[in-house]
């Protein structure tokens, strides 16, 4: 066996603290800043805060910035539009896995078409619509908009209808169940891994959007959590300690469902993988 030189070593734990500290160092300098006045903010640097006991920051992140409706308010759209999300990509992923029609190869090809196209240059389309709609300004517009499947939603959808035996149809079929019927007892039971993956990956995507909610929403009685914290950037200087203060308690929810369900997200991955 042969033996690693010592500065080979040496190189690599340097490399993971480096990597480390880069991790860690917005985490930390968040943490600190949350519980700082705002002089002591900018006048301390990154050292820690006098008193760990200073709520004032996170008291007024829901006072002023109304950090409570925007929790109400993401739950509410999160809610409806995994609701929906789920229906649709299941339903999209049984018909393109399981029958053979004429557009079946033009559709998936549209799927995967717009996922290359840059978002910014469809949203003066996109906008159009959503004012033609009349749902603009209305906690419905980011509900449409977060309805649809993407293509990583497909493919993992795609590779556990494979995985599924067509012979459960057929004696479906026999017993006289209708497609849909299908879809409902057999399809979409036996997609639960896939799902419980996707509702995971997708709640932490519309968690953190600030974009749709801040264009499509912005009236005040609408925020949501991403844009409750946007209350504390003035034209001048932001409000940067409580700021962190919100930050901090966003990221708590984030983390505790990344750590309690990351087997699902790697499970989910992992089995719906294109080979």
């Amino acid at each position: 066996m042969v033996k690693t030189p010592g500065y080979v070593q040496a190189f690599k734990y340097f490399t993971l603290l480096v990597a480390v500290i880069i991790v860690f160092f917005p985490i930390y300098s968040v943490f600190v800043g949350a519980f700082k006045t705002k002089v002591e903010f900018y006048q301390s640097g990154l050292s820690l805060p006098h008193d760990f006991f200073n709520f004032e920051n996170f008291q007024r992140v829901f006072k002023v910035g109304k950090l409570g409706l925007g929790f109400q308010n993401i739950f509410v759209i999160l809610a409806v539009s995994l609701t929906g999300n789920v229906i649709i990509g299941t339903m999209v992923a049984y018909a393109l896995g399981r029958f053979d029609f004429a557009l079946k190869k033009p559709i998936m090809a549209l799927y995967l078409i717009a996922q290359v196209i840059p978002l910014v240059t469809t949203q003066v389309a996109t906008f159009s619509v959503i004012k033609a709609l009349g749902v603009y300004n209305t906690i419905k517009a980011p509900m449409l908009l977060y309805l649809g499947a993407d293509v990583l939603q497909i493919v993992i959808y795609l590779q556990f209808v494979a995985s599924i035996p067509k012979d459960l149809d057929e004696n479906a079929m026999v017993e006289g169940a209708s497609l849909f019927k299908i879809y409902r007892s057999i399809i979409f039971p036996l997609l639960a891994p896939a799902t419980a993956t996707l509702i995971i990956l997708k709640t932490i995507s519309i968690y953190n959007d600030f974009y749709t909610p801040y264009l499509y929403m912005p009236s005040q009685k609408l925020k949501v959590v991403s844009t409750a914290i946007y209350s504390f950037v003035g034209p001048n200087a932001a409000q940067l300690n409580v700021i962190s203060a919100g930050i901090l308690i966003i990221f708590i929810p984030t983390v505790l469902i990344f750590l309690f369900l990351q087997r699902y997200i790697f499970a989910g991955v992992t089995n719906g993988a294109v080979k």
